[in-house]
């Protein structure tokens, strides 16, 4: 990541011209919906929708560096373990999500994009406070359709889905690994029935499940297909606080407890992936594959 902008230290009136002409083009590349620069966000960035979960995660950070509040974009750019970390939240939903792909592209020349979000379960061998690992989403939202053919599918990068995968394990959570559904709103489009609000699919949640469908969110599908579009790592783990065959809600009480769970294993993803980025380096590979090791 780079500086914060130090401009020049040059004296006088020629080297107040220079730092005055970064600070211009600082604010004449800051995008206008994340409130970012080039230099304010880390290479790893982890995406929570909520912005309060965005704090919790910077504050296991060892240092936070760089604080940015503008609408639902909470960004937090810090030191974990001495390498940079940002974590930024992005609001509910694909249009937010597309917002905020777009924008840290726009910032940061190859970020690597981790969601560490909240789903319901489809399936009944699930249960709350499960971890899910997206290896793909069914793209429901139309988000996404504006940028590539409706069969395009969204598939989380390799790289960072076995990473996601290996720290799930290494951290000792239940989790599943499979496809997810992400919907364009929480109600209607989840097939949630209220009052005075007629389904017109009541049927989709059984035929996703019977499709072995693992989860839905909102999120995920719009993160990959752009993410891929642009060629740039990207996955997601969500935990399950809805048990949707059962109706049956995760107890607030335990909420923390599982939220801690998503956020570890996407830290421990980020820890998996700068190594695998070093033996990388090492043996002059542009992709990770197990017969290098971690």
């Amino acid at each position: 990541m780079g500086g914060r902008g130090t401009g020049s230290r040059g004296q006088g009136a020629g080297g107040r011209r220079r730092r005055a002409g970064g600070a211009e083009r600082a604010r004449a590349e800051r995008q206008y919906h994340i409130a970012l620069s080039p230099g304010e966000l880390a290479e790893h960035v982890l995406l929570c929708g909520d912005p309060d979960r965005a704090a919790r995660v910077a504050s296991r950070f060892d240092e936070v560096r760089f604080e940015r509040r503008h609408r639902e974009y909470i960004t937090f750019t810090g030191r974990w373990e001495g390498a940079d970390l940002s974590v930024m939240s992005t609001g509910i939903g694909p249009d937010n999500t597309e917002i905020a792909v777009i924008e840290i592209s726009r910032v940061c020349r190859r970020p690597t994009l981790i969601r560490i979000g909240s789903c319901g379960a489809l399936q009944e061998r699930m249960r709350l406070g499960d971890l899910v690992i997206s290896a793909g989403a069914v793209r429901l939202e139309n988000t996404s359709t504006f940028f590539v053919h409706e069969g395009y599918p969204a598939v989380s990068d390799c790289e960072v889905l076995l990473a996601l995968v290996a720290a799930a394990a290494r951290r000792g959570h239940r989790h599943h690994v499979g496809l997810t559904a992400t919907a364009p709103g929480f109600y209607g489009a989840q097939c949630r029935a209220v009052d005075g609000f007629p389904l017109r699919r009541p049927g989709l949640i059984g035929e996703l499940a019977a499709q072995g469908v693992l989860n839905y969110e909102m999120e995920t599908s719009a993160l990959l297909t752009l993410a891929s579009l642009r060629g740039l790592r990207a996955g997601a783990v969500c935990a399950v606080f809805a048990h949707r065959p059962s109706g049956r809600f995760i107890d607030g009480r335990d909420i923390p407890r599982v939220e801690a769970r998503c956020i570890e294993t996407g830290l421990e993803a980020v820890r998996v992936l700068r190594r695998m980025d070093e033996v990388k380096r090492a043996a002059g590979a542009t992709r990770w594959t197990p017969e290098m090791r971690i």
